[in-house]
């Protein structure tokens, strides 16, 4: 279910999903993309990657600098968000790396829906690093 998200509710979300992410975690991502389709938002992260030194070994096939341009240019998925028609009831689901897909999830307060900044939030674990 869910409702097709009108271009003046994308505009107002994606400001709200940038300003809260610039307050909370600046300097945990180079770059937030934010894109919607139908009645979804999806929400990604990219950062610049930790490599270790010596890595990668002399066989890998591809060079140090390939590797860590690859890594800063792979989104770390966070979350999705379902539009129902009000802009602070958004349901949310959280990516699962462990199963590669969107799985529904429930807000910290044990709430299936909730406002963007809060999914933002429960999903940036990911930027923890």
């Amino acid at each position: 279910g869910g409702v097709k998200i009108k271009d003046a509710v994308k505009q107002r979300t994606e400001a709200r999903i940038r300003r809260y992410a610039e307050e909370h975690y600046a300097g945990r991502y180079t770059k937030l993309e934010i894109r919607f389709r139908n009645q979804f938002c999806y929400i990604d992260a990219y950062t610049e990657p930790h490599v270790a030194d010596g890595w990668p070994p002399a066989d890998y096939p591809e060079t140090r600098e390939q590797y860590i341009e690859r890594l800063r240019n792979t989104p770390t998925h966070l979350c999705r968000l379902r539009y129902r028609g009000q802009e602070d009831q958004w349901g949310f689901a959280f990516y699962a790396y462990s199963k590669e897909r969107y799985e529904l999830s429930v807000f910290d307060d044990g709430s299936f829906f909730g406002t963007p900044e809060d999914a933002f939030r429960c999903s940036a674990m990911y930027l923890e690093g």
